[in-house]
């Protein structure tokens, strides 16, 4: 082989490795097991990809069948945001419910139990948890997400999160850095500003993640927000001054650099995926997430012919790709070589979850033993960070404790008078999600109250509003054992 012809394999090989695809199916497409076997170091699985754990651990054997040390990634929060369970719903609360109990053995519990059956299926590599501070309560892509707007609460729960995942064997990957949660604007449409001065990013963004990195996390991921106190012109994901000089020169992490996924609008609709990749790398980010919305071959050509084209053209160091490389091949190998940690006697019981879910129950009021009520669920436009395949609410579970209760989904527009003609004479239990966010909610609510004094209000996101209702639960989110744990509340058991 030529000098030339070897340095043109190496940069393919490395221009590989720093990817991170999807791709559709339950199985693995022939172009994705050739590219694994010419190089490709990772894969990300999404909702899609997933039907039972059996079929999940059968796919990752068969990625494995091409390179033992391939990492399989997913974006597993547990809560609202789950793939492991799309299409029932998560046995383990969000983040924001774990923050409410505020007991950091139980979120180190609760990650190590979601770890111990993400490493059961052959997923080594976790995009969680979420450290964002969500500081504006109108932020439509954080709020559950996060472990609240207390800065410090965020902080060591954060670390308690990557303990426990770590300590399965998983890698975590904390996100979204420099910290997503002072937005109002959804990265998946546009690119979010957040107008703070930097003592302010030091005293609150910052905090979480420099306890997840003193915890060891293996993994951080960019955010697409713009940042105008650390870099004026460019998102996070693409700036050298966030993602080099304060990742990690002043907070001195040296583990691996994850972008949140590129054909996100905040990126794709701006810079294009390959410029924006180009540029992520030169940045100092060590893997690019992309395959949410793209997943076939010809993205995971294009995107390596960018890079490959880049250090030719002198746009991006070599070394600088090379390096990128290594960081991903040696997260691979540390995944390899992960045992995990021995738990203690008792601790992988499975209601793990649904113990937390009701510690996280706040409970206003009260109300008279309900008979077959009628579930009233006032539904907003699905957010696509969650994804709108996932169940939620607290009618199925109610039914199981309460027969011959009913239910109805009322989207936006809906009115009181909607949810009056559809129950009768049931006390209506109405279902919401972030009330203060949608006026129309609110309105609904209050005329609601208004005509059935009796009404109980179940509330899973985040808790803002004022309680409404004779009784008012607030679940701190919508995962399956959130409705579980209210319906439990409801039905009085």
């Amino acid at each position: 082989m030529t000098v030339l012809a070897h340095r043109t394999d190496t940069l393919t090989r490395d221009a590989l490795a720093v990817l991170q695809p999807g791709f559709e199916g339950t199985t693995a497409p022939d172009w994705l097991l050739r590219q694994v076997g010419e190089g490709l170091t990772a894969v990300g699985l999404f909702g899609r990809n997933i039907t039972s754990p059996e079929q999940l651990a059968a796919l990752t054997a068969q990625l494995r069948t091409e390179r033992d040390d391939v990492l399989v990634a997913i974006d597993e929060e547990g809560g609202d945001v789950t793939r492991l369970e799309v299409r029932g719903g998560s046995s383990f609360p969000g983040n924001l419910a774990l923050g409410a109990v505020d007991d950091t053995d139980l979120t180190r519990g609760v990650a190590r139990e979601l770890g111990r059956r993400l490493a059961e299926c052959g997923v080594n590599l976790n995009w969680a948890p979420s450290a964002d501070v969500n500081s504006n309560p109108d932020n439509p892509v954080i709020g559950v997400r996060s472990f609240g707007a207390d800065t410090h609460l965020a902080a060591r729960h954060t670390a308690a999160y990557v303990q426990g995942l770590q300590a399965a064997g998983v890698a975590a990957c904390t996100k979204h850095f420099p910290g997503h949660g002072d937005t109002n604007v959804d990265s998946h449409h546009a690119l979010p500003r957040i107008d703070v001065d930097l003592d302010t990013l030091q005293a609150r963004e910052l905090v979480p993640f420099k306890a997840a990195i003193e915890a060891g996390t293996k993994a951080v991921m960019s955010a697409h927000i713009l940042v105008p106190a650390l870099d004026p012109t460019r998102p996070a994901t693409l700036s050298p001054q966030i993602l080099t000089g304060l990742l990690r020169g002043e907070l001195g992490y040296e583990g691996l650099i994850v972008t949140d996924g590129m054909e996100m609008h905040a990126i794709a609709g701006t810079y294009g995926i390959e410029r924006g990749s180009v540029l992520a790398i030169a940045a100092g980010a060590d893997a690019i997430c992309v395959g949410g919305g793209l997943a076939d071959e010809a993205t995971v050509l294009r995107l390596r012919d960018a890079l490959v084209a880049a250090v030719r053209e002198g746009a991006l160091p070599e070394e600088r790709l090379a390096d990128a490389a290594a960081r991903v091949r040696a997260l691979a190998a540390w995944t390899r070589g992960a045992r995990p940690d021995a738990q203690p006697e008792g601790s992988r019981a499975s209601g793990i979850g649904l113990t937390a879910a009701r510690r996280a129950v706040l409970v206003t009021g009260s109300t008279k033993p309900l008979t077959a009520p009628y579930v009233a669920t006032l539904a907003p436009v699905a957010n696509i960070a969650v994804g709108d395949e996932t169940p939620w609410g607290v009618a199925a579970e109610l039914a199981e404790l309460l027969p011959g209760t009913e239910a109805g989904v009322f989207p936006e527009g809906s009115g009181a008078e909607d949810v009056l003609a559809a129950a009768g004479d049931r006390t209506v239990v109405a279902v919401v999600r972030d009330a203060h966010r949608h006026p129309w909610m609110t309105e609904a609510l209050d005329a609601l109250v208004a005509a059935r004094p009796d009404t109980v209000v179940a509330e899973m996101g985040l808790p803002r509003a004022r309680p409404r209702g004779a009784l008012y639960i607030a679940t701190h989110g919508a995962s399956r054992v959130c409705g579980r744990a209210a319906a439990e509340v409801i039905a009085g058991v």
